[in-house]
C-alpha cells in the first residue's frame, strides 16, 4: 500500500504536485501560528482564529506563500531535497516573517491580544513543520525508512529474497542519488558501496556500508553482491579503465549508470543501466577538438554528406549540425537509414532551435547525373564522402558491386563535385586500404588514388567525357583510420549478443588484432584532417595501440560477470571458439603505406606522403575496370586492381557468388 502511495504521488503531473505542496503549506501557515499562540498564551480563550485574530490568519498564508513562490521553493524535487531547499527555506520563511510582523504592528490598535514573542515562536515553528515535512518526505521517497527493516533477516525475506543485489563503486552524488532511484524502482537491492576515498572508507552512507577496493572480495562474501554499478561519470577514460580492470577478477557483472543529470532528476530505472562501454577498455581519452578547425569548412557553408545514414556518416551529420552550417544536405540509398538520420537532427534541431536547413535526398552515388543535379541545385561548398561498402567479406562476395560502388562511386561523386564547384571534398577511407588483402581495402585504395591524382589537375578531361577540360577548384582530401566501437557489423554488438545468449563467443584467430576509435572521436578528426588539407592528402588518425580481439572477448565475459571457459577452466560459464578468418581478412591491419609521414597541428592526425600515378593513367585503367566488370570477368578485375594497388596481394581463391556459380 505504501509502495503505490509513493508511486502514485511520483507519477502525478508536476502543477499538481506543487498545488498539493501550496496546500499543505497554507495549512502548516495556519498550525505554526496557532501553536505560536498556545506556546505563548496557552489553551486561553483570547485565542480566537475566527473572530478577532481571523484577519491575521488569513495573512500569514497570503504573505507566506508568495515568499515561497519568489524564492524557488517549489522548484525543488521532493525526493531529492538538498541544504540549497533547506536554505531556500529558510530564506522564504524569514522573509515572510518580517513582512508579517510589519502588518502587525501596522495594526497593533486591532482588537484581540497579539503577544510581541508570537512573531518570533511563528518564525521557528514555521521552519520546524515546514522544513521538518520536506526532510521527512525526502526520507519517504528515497525509502531510507526501509533499510534498517530490510536489514531484519525476517522482513528482508519477505522484502528483497528476490531482488538483486548490487553494490555502487563510487559514494558521491551520484552514487547516493542511485541508491534512491534504485530503492524506489524497487527492482534491485543496494547493499554496499565501493570508493576509492580512504576518508569515508568503512562508513555507513545511505544506510550502506563503505569498501576499499582492495577489500571487494569480503564485501561479495558479507553483502552477497552480483553485480557493480559504476556511479562515477565524471572521471577520465583512463581512470574508468583501472577500475574495469580491477573488478575483472571477481564474479560481478559491471554496469554504468546513465549521465549525473538523469540521475538527479529522477529519470534513472533499471532499463537505463547500460553495459560497459568497450571505449573504456581502451582506457584513451578524446583529444578536445579544435573549433576552428571544426568550423572552417562547415560554419555559414551548404555540406553534403554521402551515406548519411551509415555509422560514420550519421555520426558526421550530428557533429556539422553543431558547428553552424547553412544548409545540411543528407545523401543515402537507404530510404529508412535517410529517414532516421533526418528524423533525428530535425528533432534536435527544434529542441535546440539551431537555425539551418536539414535537406533529406534519396539516391545512389553511381549516379553521376542525380549527384551533380544535387550539388548543383544548392550550391554545395563542402562534401563528405562516406558513403562505401566496407564489410570486407560481404564484398568478397560481392566483387563486382564493391568496384562499382567504392571506385565508380567515389570517382563520380569527385566529378560531380569539379563540375559544382565544390570547395572542399573529404574521403572517408579505411586501414584495409593499406597494403589490402581483399577486394573492399584495394577499392579504397584505389579510391584515395584517383582523388590524389585529380587533386594535381587544374583542368581535367573527365572521364567519360572527351576533350572538355574542367576547372577544377575543388581541394580533395583522405582521411584514413581503423575501426570505429559500435559501427554496423562491429565485432562489440556481436560479443554482447553471444554473451546474452550464453555463448559461444567466436574469434576468428587468437593473433588478430585490430585498431579502435570510439565513433564520435572519428567523425570531430575527419572533420579537423579535412579542414587542414591544400589538396591530394592523406591524414592518417593516431589510433593509439592496436588491440588484441581475443583479450577483448575476455574482458567482455569478465565484466558480464562470468568466467571463461578453457582447459584450466573447464567449469566456465561461456567459452571461445576460433572459426578461422574470413575470406580477405587480415591478421592485423596498418595505417601507413609507407614511413614518410609528417606532424600537423592536431596531436591526432598526420599527414602521409604516398605514391600515386597520372590522371591519365587511371581513366585507361577504370575504362577496362568497367568492362571487366560488365563481362562478369573477376579474374581481369582482381588482375587490374593488383596492378593499380601497390602491395595488394589477395588471398585464397576468388569467392564471389556469381563467379562461383556460373565456374
Amino acid at each position: 500500500m505504501t509502495d503505490k502511495l509513493r508511486k502514485s504521488l511520483v507519477r502525478l503531473p508536476r502543477r499538481y504536485k506543487r498545488l498539493l505542496q501550496v496546500a499543505i503549506d497554507v495549512c502548516l501557515t495556519w498550525l505554526a501560528l496557532w501553536l505560536a499562540f498556545i506556546v505563548r498564551l496557552g489553551f486561553d480563550e483570547r485565542i480566537k482564529p475566527w473572530g478577532e485574530h481571523l484577519w491575521l490568519f488569513v495573512v500569514a498564508p497570503l504573505v507566506a506563500i508568495p515568499c515561497f513562490v519568489r524564492l524557488g521553493m517549489y522548484r525543488a524535487v521532493m525526493r531529492y531535497f538538498g541544504n540549497d531547499a533547506l536554505l531556500a527555506i529558510f530564506k522564504a520563511v524569514s522573509f515572510s516573517t518580517l513582512i508579517l510582523a510589519l502588518a502587525v504592528y501596522w495594526y497593533r490598535d486591532s482588537p484581540g491580544v497579539v503577544p510581541r514573542s508570537l512573531i518570533f515562536n511563528y518564525w521557528w515553528l514555521s521552519l520546524f513543520l515546514i522544513g521538518g515535512l520536506r526532510l521527512l518526505m525526502r526520507q519517504y521517497f528515497m525509502g531510507d525508512w526501509y533499510v534498517s527493516a530490510r536489514q531484519m533477516p525476517f522482513i528482508s525475506a519477505q522484502n528483497t529474497v528476490s531482488l538483486p543485489k548490487v553494490a555502487i563503486y563510487g559514494a558521491g552524488a551520484a552514487g547516493n542519488q542511485l541508491v534512491a532511484a534504485l530503492r524506489m524502482g524497487r527492482s534491485m537491492q543496494p547493499v554496499a558501496f565501493v570508493d576509492d576515498d580512504d576518508n569515508i572508507a568503512t562508513r555507513i552512507i545511505a544506510g550502506l556500508q563503505v569498501y576499499k577496493p582492495k577489500h571487494i572480495q569480503q564485501m561479495i562474501e558479507e553483502t552477497g553482491a552480483q553485480e557493480v554499478l559504476l556511479a562515477v561519470p565524471s572521471i577520465s577514460r583512463a581512470r574508468r579503465r583501472e577500475i574495469l580492470e580491477r573488478l575483472e577478477g571477481f564474479p560481478l557483472h559491471v554496469r554504468t549508470v546513465p549521465g549525473f543529470m538523469d540521475l538527479a532528476s529522477g529519470r534513472v530505472k533499471v532499463d537505463d543501466l547500460q553495459e560497459v562501454d568497450i571505449a573504456d577498455l581502451l582506457g584513451r581519452d578524446p583529444v578536445p577538438p579544435n573549433l576552428a578547425l571544426l568550423e572552417r569548412c562547415i560554419r555559414n557553408q551548404v555540406v553534403m554528406v554521402t551515406g548519411a545514414g551509415g555509422s560514420i556518416g550519421s555520426e558526421l551529420c550530428r557533429q556539422i549540425i553543431s558547428s553552424g552550417p547553412r544548409v545540411l544536405v543528407l545523401f543515402e540509398h537507404s530510404e529508412f537509414s535517410l529517414y532516421s538520420i533526418h528524423a533525428e537532427l530535425d528533432q534536435r534541431i527544434r529542441r535546440e532551435s539551431l537555425s539551418l536547413q536539414v535537406v533529406a535526398i534519396l539516391g545512389s552515388v553511381r549516379n553521376p547525373a542525380h549527384l551533380f543535379n544535387v550539388m548543383q541545385s544548392w550550391c554545395v561548398d563542402t562534401v563528405y564522402h562516406a558513403a562505401a561498402y566496407k564489410h570486407v567479406p560481404m564484398v568478397e562476395h560481392n566483387i563486382a558491386e564493391g568496384v562499382l560502388n567504392n571506385v565508380m562511386g567515389t570517382l563520380y561523386t569527385a566529378q560531380a563535385a569539379i563540375k559544382a564547384g565544390v570547395m572542399h571534398f573529404v574521403l572517408i577511407s579505411t586501414d584495409k586500404a593499406v597494403r589490402p588483402t581483399n577486394v573492399m581495402g584495394s577499392t579504397k585504395r584505389l579510391a584515395e588514388m584517383i582523388l590524389q591524382a585529380l587533386s594535381c589537375e587544374s583542368a581535367p578531361i573527365l572521364f567519360g567525357e572527351d576533350g572538355v577540360h574542367r576547372v577544377n577548384k575543388t581541394r580533395f582530401n583522405i582521411v584514413r583510420f581503423g575501426n570505429v566501437l559500435g559501427s554496423s557489423g562491429s565485432v562489440i554488438p556481436r560479443f554482447h549478443e553471444q554473451i546474452r545468449r550464453g555463448g559461444p563467443v567466436t574469434v576468428t584467430h587468437p593473433n588478430i588484432t585490430r585498431y579502435f576509435m570510439t565513433i564520435p572521436e572519428a567523425a570531430q578528426l575527419v572533420i579537423q584532417a579535412g579542414a587542414m588539407g591544400q589538396g591530394g592528402d592523406v591524414f592518417v588518425l593516431d589510433m593509439g595501440r592496436p588491440v588484441k580481439i581475443l583479450d577483448l572477448a575476455e574482458k567482455m565475459i569478465h565484466l558480464s560477470g562470468l568466467s571463461v571457459r578453457s582447459e584450466r577452466n573447464p567449469h566456465g560459464d561461456i567459452s571461445i571458439e576460433f572459426s578461422g578468418l574470413r575470406p580477405g581478412e587480415k591478421l592485423y591491419e596498418e595505417l601507413l603505406i609507407g614511413d614518410s609521414v609528417s606532424q600537423t597541428e592536431h596531436p591526432m592526425i598526420l599527414r602521409a606522403n604516398e605514391e600515386m600515378l597520372p590522371w591519365d593513367v587511371y581513366k585507361q585503367v577504370l575504362q577496362g575496370l568497367l568492362a571487366a566488370v560488365d563481362a562478369d570477368d573477376y579474374v581481369r578485375v582482381r588482375v587490374l586492381l593488383r596492378e593499380m594497388v601497390h602491395g595488394y596481394v589477395p588471398e585464397g581463391e576468388i569467392v564471389d557468388w556469381i563467379y562461383l556459380r556460373n565456374r
